[in-house]
């Protein structure tokens, strides 16, 4: 289209600009500025092919917007940055006009855009706060304009001229005459202005005259300004045309300045008519003038007589300062070399000039404050670029007893020098340098006095010993500053910001001072203009603070915070600011806080670059960058407190010289000592930046969570920097390193829509692995303000009504600049889309990161079984576990919860479906698996109280409906297979829970909504079971048939007694819910009838067995019945047929799972259909049966050895033995078996291994293991464990014939003998009898002692094989390093 239609395409490109102006759209977002610029920088490069094109198109809109009718002040608003839009549009498109553009464009130029900009220039309301802004860019416009076509802009001035010259009224309009003000001027035009202007100057009317005379002057300044080097060589290369037409001119002039008003009004112009006549001045400076150049000699006479106050008239010396300091400054785009004698005029001019403008007891004023403060700086810059070793009006502007005006010109002098320094010979800024404490002290007071004025508290000072902290105590103010001091102090303060954001060198200067007093005043300085960013009421202020701060994190500033100790200053400086500005963010207490996150990206980019450039340069020196973080938040370190930073430890953190004192080398090591005590600074400004950055993510504002996610980035490459220095891990530095990076990546998706930009960083949030003081506390913090949200949703609109208009105007307010919705005036606006959503956003994050603040709490001390073999990762969580972590109602997780559960059943009439539905997804979806065995546990406790005492069912409409939310969220996490899923679901059992869902839901009758909830219940039901193995069962057969009996009570319940064809769809639906779901259950089931109904088990098993059977033949014949009567009917029918026929499928699935697990009861009831006398009987029996033998059923259970046949197949899967000896199943069992049980265990296992001639393997791998695990010989076989139980378990049950054997003989000799009846063995001396000797106990003693153990000894060939076993075991197992 571009390259065949090519007026189209423009035509396209135009309109489409102009659909995106603010007045059609309203108020821009980040998008649609994106869109703006683009689709102005589309045009600007069009412009430069089809020039004529976008510039009539462009002039059509400015002429359209401008007859715009608006009304309000929103509509003002975008008004006026429409037309800055279009204006700054022209302006660039004009600066690269081509130059072949055709004598018609210039034409169409003159005739249609320069009415439009004159528009703008002459008419805009002196009272509209835009005016100056739209003049501006007019001005710039024209200026453009002029470049190329000055002949058609030059025109129409000496047009005007023209018509002036004859016009006999008095007041007339001079509004053309005014644009030579804006015009592009080159020497060769100037001449043209100036010849112009001399010929038709005396036919004027004096209104005319002074417009020229005011006109020209700033004509001048626009060619010197633009084109110092044309200036500059007019003193080179005298010019006789130029100087001829200025001296015509000002003799013209000098006629018309009869009086002393008309001179005071002529002087300016008549001081720079002569500096154009180099010639002249030459002349003038002899003692022998010649007699045409008397009256310029006359005229300088006079302006010294003014200056020196010895005019006679105020006017005449204020319009004699005003033309000297215009004979300064254009003197300062001359060389000395090129014309000493203008510098000597000006010398002799100087001294008065400065005492007249810069006298602090009598400050210059001449009612226009603005005026005077211009002439004021461009005296005080020409001096300077003079004479710049003369700094007396320095020191007067910055004594602290001068008036605030001569602060600002100082600091604005200051800062025109340091930007303007087009000529070579302009002084640099450094001479400055020496003043650098008395501007920081200004700075200091200024802004104090500032944000005293303005009502704020001020800010924490970051150094106590400072310099600024004294003059703050020692200030004369007592009283609040009036209104007026006020803002003369913010637009001081604003000026001095900018001079610190052009110069920070300037403000950083600290000649002849030691390490730790530089420190202090750098910290001094960044104090300051931190606390300057939150300042809401000073936004033009707060921005330039930020590009200040920026500037000041530039590589070759932060070499100037203390040159002594660069990296340590940085690290605490830095980290204070980065503290401060995160603590603002996360309490909401920054308007504009998307914008300030951006401005703390870039902060974070210049962070690293220093960090990187101290690494590569010496990496010996960078020990401290290591200091900081290692350890800091590893979980388990002990170190994952949440860390805030309170006045006190602000000052004791950041005393200069705390840590810099003993000098350069041992500062690090020093500071390094605190890393185990209390955290540095700049640990905890990590964490309070993890903190803003968690908390941005919940933003409604897009863009601002990409920000906060792009941040993540920065954080990754600083802990790579630091790790690198001692090549340790990065995750020392930042645990949860990966989930950061992917944040960073996301953030590249800058199309992404916002819900999907809120599910997949709750998807990110639920990666997070390890818990941090960071997550923590943004955790934490959310909860508190999601709490606080929820209560003024639920109480909207009551708490709006209270809180008034005000508060609500306010909260608008707030949220339109991106604040937080709950922290506004204390109210929340439902109508506001924003407020609901950052609420559901909050809500999100929560359930995607409790997980990991669960498992933070849980470290500390959460009582779980741990066996002694197998680590506890390898295993899935006990039940122990979650029952503790659940148990603890006051944890803020489980508050949460309780809270989440309770909006489930919210019926708030605005938004109750909103949060109901929000919730539902957000837990089903969203939630954090680790909460799920949290989440089961409560929803069993409150669907428990459902039911009294005797279980019967509480029916409320609030339980139906929390119960159908329960439903639907169980479905949604099943459903879901969020990663680490399937290691959460089996913590905790849902066998209750679902029972008592079941039984809830029987009881709701058949009505249409009980159908639904009773059709989504068996839903759940089949993808719990297709869930199977990820979830654990208490007693899953029993659980299992209970939901089967349950379930097959809805079919057929209603479908026949409907009238209605809607329900009838529905109950089918019931039908074939129940259905699938019942198939999933009877999957590999055996049956299991109810005990205590008094009847022997496989009669009840066939009975069960037979009812359902008699079910599912009776479904099956009912769908025959039905498909029968629709078979000729279409539309709505054709819909029940193919229903039924999935019906009929998942019916005979049913009866195949069936009889496959029940064939030894079953087959007897069903094989007789097989001869049953309907076709359609037989044909489903074929079916069913040809269903079980693909399934593989195994019909040797009919045998009468099945029981015995099963556990033989048991017994050899326990005593499997692998390649290599190792016994994997008993091993596995001695792993996960409870000690409890432990008894139990060894008596079935060394029984079974015994049978199978085993045991010696068994000992062997049990005893090995217990000597790998022992950790010295005196506890070997000691303790509780699985070997020491077998142990015992062998000598109980194979010794015990043994020592009965031998030892019953021995005893009964001892016993029942009449022999050994009156021998006594006591041989402890205390005890004997009087009558028995010791030494004859001894013998009897030993002689006794010998039988038992020679008979003993003897009967070696009697011990029992399995002992043998056991203690050849015990012998081969014990490793070389435990010597017996």
């Amino acid at each position: 289209m571009a390259a065949h239609r090519p007026v189209e395409w423009v035509q396209a490109v135009v309109s489409r600009f102009d659909e995106q102006l603010p007045i059609k759209t309203g108020q821009q977002n980040t998008h649609t500025k994106v869109s703006t610029e683009h689709n102005k920088e589309c045009l600007i490069n069009i412009s430069k092919y089809k020039f004529s094109l976008v510039i009539s198109g462009l002039t059509t809109i400015l002429k359209n917007v401008n007859n715009m009718r608006i009304f309000g002040e929103a509509a003002e608003k975008n008004l006026y940055l429409s037309q800055l839009i279009i204006l700054d549009t022209l302006e660039k498109c004009l600066a690269g006009q081509p130059k072949d553009t055709m004598r018609l464009d210039e034409t169409m130029l003159v005739k249609q855009l320069l009415p439009e900009i004159c528009h703008f220039l002459h008419t805009c309301r002196e009272g509209n706060q835009h005016a100056a802004e739209l003049r501006n860019s007019a001005s710039g416009v024209l200026f453009s304009l002029s470049c190329n076509n000055f002949n058609a802009v030059f025109s129409r001035i000496s047009t005007r001229l023209q018509e002036l010259t004859v016009c006999s009224e008095d007041n007339v309009d001079v509004h053309d005459i005014e644009l030579l003000q804006y015009i592009n001027v080159d020497c060769a035009k100037l001449k043209r202005l100036l010849k112009e202007t001399a010929f038709k100057f005396k036919a004027l009317k004096k209104v005319a005259q002074l417009a020229v005379i005011n006109s020209l002057e700033k004509a001048f300044w626009n060619w010197v300004e633009n084109y110092p080097d044309e200036f500059t060589k007019l003193y080179q290369i005298p010019q006789t045309d130029m100087a001829e037409c200025a001296e015509k001119l000002f003799d013209l002039v000098d006629g018309f300045a009869e009086s002393t008003k008309r001179k005071a009004a002529v002087w300016p112009l008549q001081i720079i008519l002569l500096i154009l006549c180099p010639e002249i001045i030459q002349d003038i400076s002899k003692d022998v003038v010649d007699e045409n150049n008397m009256n310029k000699k006359l005229f300088l006479d006079s302006l010294r007589k003014a200056l020196a106050g010895h005019g006679g008239s105020r006017q005449l010396t204020e319009s004699a300062a005003i033309a000297c300091v215009k004979l300064c400054k254009a003197s300062t785009y001359i060389n000395w070399e090129d014309n000493s004698v203008i510098f000597l005029l000006v010398q002799s001019m100087v001294v008065d000039l400065k005492n007249l403008l810069f006298n602090p007891s009598k400050p210059f004023s001449r009612g226009s404050q603005p005026a005077d403060v211009d002439l004021m700086i461009d005296c005080l810059v020409s001096c300077f670029r003079i004479s710049p070793h003369n700094n007396q009006h320095f020191k007067i502007c910055l004594a602290q007893n001068s008036p605030s005006t001569f602060h600002y010109v100082l600091v604005n002098s200051l800062h025109r020098i340091i930007t303007n320094s087009a000529l070579d010979w302009w002084p640099k800024i450094d001479a400055v340098y020496c003043h650098s404490v008395e501007l920081r002290n200004m700075f200091g007071e200024t802004l104090h006095k500032a944000v005293q004025g303005c009502g704020a508290h001020p800010a924490i000072r970051m150094a106590p010993s400072l310099t600024f902290k004294e003059k703050v105590t020692s200030l004369k103010f007592k009283e609040k500053p009036t209104d007026l001091e006020t803002r003369s102090y913010k637009y001081l303060l604003l000026s001095m910001v900018k001079l610190i954001h052009a110069d920070p060198k300037l403000l950083l200067c600290n000649p002849r001072k030691q390490g730790p007093e530089t420190q202090g005043s750098t910290a001094e300085l960044i104090t300051g203009l931190v606390q300057l960013v939150p300042q809401s009421h000073m936004p033009e202020i707060a921005q330039e603070a930020m590009e200040a701060l920026l500037v000041l994190h530039q590589l070759d500033s932060i070499d100037l915070w203390n040159p002594d100790a660069p990296v340590e200053t940085f690290w605490e400086i830095s980290s204070q600011m980065l503290f401060y500005i995160c603590k603002k963010l996360t309490s909401h207490q920054m308007l504009s806080s998307t914008e300030i996150l951006k401005w703390l990206r870039e902060i974070l980019i210049c962070r690293n670059k220093f960090l990187l450039k101290n690494k590569q340069a010496d990496r010996s020196s960078c020990h401290f960058l290591f200091l900081y973080g290692v350890g800091c938040d590893v979980p388990g370190s002990g170190n994952t407190t949440q860390m805030s930073l309170d006045h006190e430890e602000l000052l004791r953190t950041c005393t200069p010289g705390a840590s810099l004192r003993k000098g350069k080398g041992n500062s690090s090591m020093d500071s390094a000592a605190g890393c185990s005590g209390t955290p540095p600074i700049c640990r905890q400004a990590q964490t309070k930046l993890e903190v803003a950055l968690y908390m941005f993510l919940w933003s409604p504002d897009t863009e601002a969570v990409l920000v906060a996610m792009s941040c993540f980035r920065h954080l990754c490459e600083e802990a790579d920097i630091r790790c690198g220095v001692d090549e340790v891990s990065v995750h020392n530095f930042l645990p949860n390193y990966n989930t950061f990076m992917e944040f960073a990546s996301v953030s590249n998706m800058m199309s992404t829509g916002r819900a999907a930009l809120q599910k997949r960083v709750m998807a990110l949030l639920r990666r997070i692995e390890h818990p941090t003081a960071g997550n923590t506390e943004a955790w934490e913090d959310t909860h508190a303000k999601w709490e606080q949200a929820t209560k003024l949703i639920l109480n909207y609109p009551k708490a709006k009504m209270e809180d008034g208009q005000a508060a609500e105007s306010l909260h608008k307010t707030i949220v339109k600049r991106r604040m937080s919705h709950v922290s506004g005036g204390g109210s929340i606006d439902l109508s506001d889309t924003d407020s609901l959503q950052e609420w559901i956003n909050m809500t999100g994050f929560l359930c995607a990161l409790g997980g990991v603040c669960l498992q933070q709490r849980s470290n500390s001390g959460l009582a779980t079984y741990s066996p002694p073999m197998g680590p506890v990762s390898e295993r899935k969580g006990s039940m122990i576990s979650v029952l503790s972590s659940e148990g603890n109602a006051d944890t803020p997780v489980s508050k949460f919860m309780d809270r989440l559960l309770s909006l489930m059943v919210c019926n708030h009439e605005k938004v109750g479906l909103q949060i109901r539905t929000n919730v539902k997804d957000l837990v089903g979806l969203e939630l954090s698996p680790a909460l799920y065995p949290m989440l089961f546990n409560k929803l069993k406790n409150t669907i428990s109280k459902f039911f009294d005492s005797q279980g019967q069912v509480l029916l409320t409409d609030t339980n139906t409906q929390f119960v159908e939310q329960t439903i639907a969220i169980m479905k949604n996490l099943l459903d879901n297979h969020t990663e680490g899923s399937s290691e959460h679901l089996g913590q905790a059992s849902i066998e209750t829970m679902m029972l008592n869902l079941v039984r809830y839901v029987r009881v709701l009758g058949n009505m249409v909504h009980a159908i639904q909830i009773k059709t989504k219940l068996c839903q759940l039901v089949e993808v719990m079971m297709a869930r199977r193995d990820d979830l654990s069962f208490c007693q899953e057969m029993k659980f299992r048939n209970k939901m089967v009996e349950y379930l097959t009570d809805w079919v057929m319940g209603t479908s026949n007694q409907a009238a209605d064809d809607d329900v009838k769809c529905l109950t089918r639906d019931l039908d074939q819910a129940s259905m699938e779901a019942v198939v999933s259950l009877l999957a590999g089931l055996p049956l299991q009838p109810e005990e205590g109904d008094g009847v022997e088990l496989m009669e009840a098993k066939s009975q069960l067995f037979l009812k359902y059977f008699t079910l599912f033949m009776n479904l099956l014949n009912d769908c025959s019945e039905v498909e029968d009567e629709n078979a000729p009917t279409g539309g709505r029918k054709r819909g029940m047929s193919r229903r039924l026929a999935s019906l009929r499928h998942c019916t005979v699935l049913a009866m195949s799972n069936l009889l496959n697990a029940n064939v030894d009861s079953g087959l007897m009831h069903s094989i007789g259909l097989g001869y049953h006398k309907d076709l359609q009987t037989r044909a489903t029996f074929m079916e069913v049966l040809t269903k079980i033998l693909q399934q593989g059923t195994e019909f040797d259970t009919l045998a009468e050895t099945v029981l015995a046949d099963r556990f033989e197949r048991l017994v050899e899967l326990v005593t499997m033995m692998g390649d290599q000896g190792e016994l994997p199943i008993a091993m596995a069992l001695a792993n996960v078996v409870p000690c409890s049980q432990w008894d139990e265990l060894a008596r079935v296992l060394v029984t079974l291994f015994d049978s199978r001639h085993l045991l010696y393997q068994l000992l062997w791998n049990m005893f090995s293991k217990e000597v790998e695990l022992a950790d010295s010989m005196q506890t070997l076989f000691r303790g509780n464990s699985l070997a020491s139980k077998i142990m015992t378990f062998c000598f109980k049950v194979y010794g015990a014939t043994y020592l009965q054997k031998l030892l019953d003989p021995l005893l009964r000799i001892v016993i029942t003998s009449s022999d050994w009846q009156h021998v006594s063995f006591e041989v402890d001396p205390t005890r004997l009898e009087p009558s028995e000797s010791l030494e004859e106990n001894q013998r009897n003693l030993l002689q006794m002692t010998e039988k038992f153990f020679h008979a003993i000894i003897s009967s070696s060939s009697e011990f029992p094989p399995q002992l043998r076993s056991v203690c050849h075991c015990l012998y081969q197992s014990h490793p070389q390093t435990f010597v017996f």
